[in-house]
């Protein structure tokens, strides 16, 4: 699985990083421009947002098969995603990554942009724009700071990052993206139930998933020993077996492949942690 923006190299995208007040650096925009080789599991650690300047490209969530061309925008709320290999070898797009700190400052200095009737939070957790001749002048002027040296870059990045988020809430005319940015400003926490299954099989640690819920390490593993009664860890690896122990009965997947699918390494270690929960092996599973 690509984490985002961490994984990304140097050479390997044109980036543009701005500065922030803890000394620390969040990445603003990447570019690329190549054709990607195959289906990618990517984990967005931070909310983006990608514009599509040329092709075509398939992206899906739990809950949504998308295909999208030039000129539209997607946000993407901080989770896990399929990318499908490009349509066209013409593919080329913009990724913003929506620092969550400075989305609330942004949504502090313009609180009357979200008050009165915001509407609920919207199911899907990829939202699409159309854009605009002003955005698409928006995104041409930001071209060249790519490469550009002036000791005003940060400082300018900074208003960029504002002009990106007005912009989108032109372009928002269902309020979704509103109902979004107000919801994350307000802290609000996701169900845990809805957060556990939706990636029970997904390779995070423990520290993503609590951020994906909107709360600190320590809150996470607190608020799920209460909703329920054990940790995470044992949890996780509980309802893992369960599932291998379902499409062992239920499909013809082999024990190397039931193991792959639920996250386990070795297969070895699959077989020892399925015995010691079912009491016998996965093949004697009928």
């Amino acid at each position: 699985m690509l984490r985002v923006p961490s994984s990304i190299q140097p050479g390997q995208f044109a980036t543009l990083r701005i500065q922030r007040s803890d000394a620390s650096q969040m990445t603003f925009v990447a570019y690329r421009s190549d054709v990607y080789p195959e289906r990618n599991e990517v984990f967005f650690e931070e909310h983006a947002v990608i514009v599509v300047l040329e092709g075509e490209k398939k992206f899906s969530s739990p809950t949504q098969e998308l295909h999208v061309r030039k000129g539209q925008i997607l946000f993407f709320r901080r989770g896990c995603y399929s990318m499908n290999e490009s349509i066209d070898a013409n593919y080329r797009s913009l990724v913003f990554f929506v620092n969550e700190k400075m989305l609330k400052e942004f949504v502090s200095q313009h609180l009357t942009l979200f008050q009165p009737g915001t509407p609920g939070l919207p199911a899907d957790p990829i939202l699409t724009l159309n854009s605009s001749p002003a955005f698409t002048t928006f995104i041409q002027s930001l071209l060249p700071y790519f490469g550009a040296k002036t000791p005003f870059l940060n400082e300018m990045l900074r208003l960029k990052f504002q002009e990106l988020l007005l912009h989108l809430l032109e372009l928002d005319t269902s309020g979704q993206l509103r109902a979004v940015l107000l919801h994350i400003y307000q802290g609000q926490k996701t169900d845990l139930d809805y957060l556990m299954h939706t990636y029970l099989l997904k390779p995070l640690s423990m520290a993503e998933l609590a951020r994906l819920s909107g709360r600190s390490l320590s809150a996470f593993k607190r608020d799920f020993e209460d909703r329920f009664h054990t940790s995470p860890g044992q949890w996780i690896r509980r309802k893992r077996l369960e599932h291998a122990h379902f499409l062992l009965r239920n499909t013809a997947k082999n024990v190397s492949e039931v193991s792959m699918e639920i996250g386990y390494e070795s297969v070895s270690h699959f077989i020892k942690a399925y015995k010691q929960q079912f009491g016998h092996t996965p093949k004697q599973t009928g």
